[in-house]
């Protein structure tokens, strides 16, 4: 009858042994498949974004809303801002709503007479944030938008409250 003893010289002959380990080169070929699989996507999606049509994609990603005071779409290929406004909105309440499709996050700001009124933020994974806006007087509506997250597409739109 073995007993547990005799196992134990045999465990340590056997890891006293040099044994060639693969680990080291499968752990760095998942790295480098990895890589060239994020650097594909990245690729991909900048390539993806700069051929995208902007009032189809807009069609099924945020349709447009009935009374919409304002409301834009479009690309966002570099760091510039993008800016949208309508001349005489009235007072009231109003629904912000975002939408943007890329990479990272856009921002958007949006200014009554040159005054900031509200800030909203998107994930731009194609899912629609909204963000309520009391407006205290009639007047000039300014939405710009920008991301450091570029290349992106967007859209949105002010429209009142329900």
């Amino acid at each position: 009858m073995p007993s547990r003893l005799s196992l134990l010289p045999r465990a340590r002959r056997a890891s006293g042994t040099a044994r060639p380990s693969t680990l080291p080169a499968a752990v760095s070929a998942g790295v480098l498949g990895l890589a060239a699989v994020f650097g594909l996507a990245g690729c991909s999606s900048t390539s993806s974004v700069e051929n995208a049509d902007v009032p189809k994609w807009r069609a099924t990603a945020l349709p447009e809303a009935p009374g919409a005071v304002l409301q834009d779409s479009g690309k966002i290929l570099n760091r510039d801002r993008t800016a949208q406004q309508a001349a005489t909105v009235p007072a009231g309440r109003y629904t912000l709503t975002l939408v943007c499709d890329g990479s990272g996050k856009a921002f958007f700001d949006v200014t009554l007479d040159g005054k900031a009124v509200a800030e909203a933020g998107a994930a731009c994974n194609g899912s629609r944030e909204t963000t309520r806006i009391t407006l205290p007087a009639a007047g000039r509506v300014e939405i710009s938008g920008a991301s450091v997250d570029a290349p992106l597409v967007y859209a949105y739109q002010l429209a009142p409250a329900q």
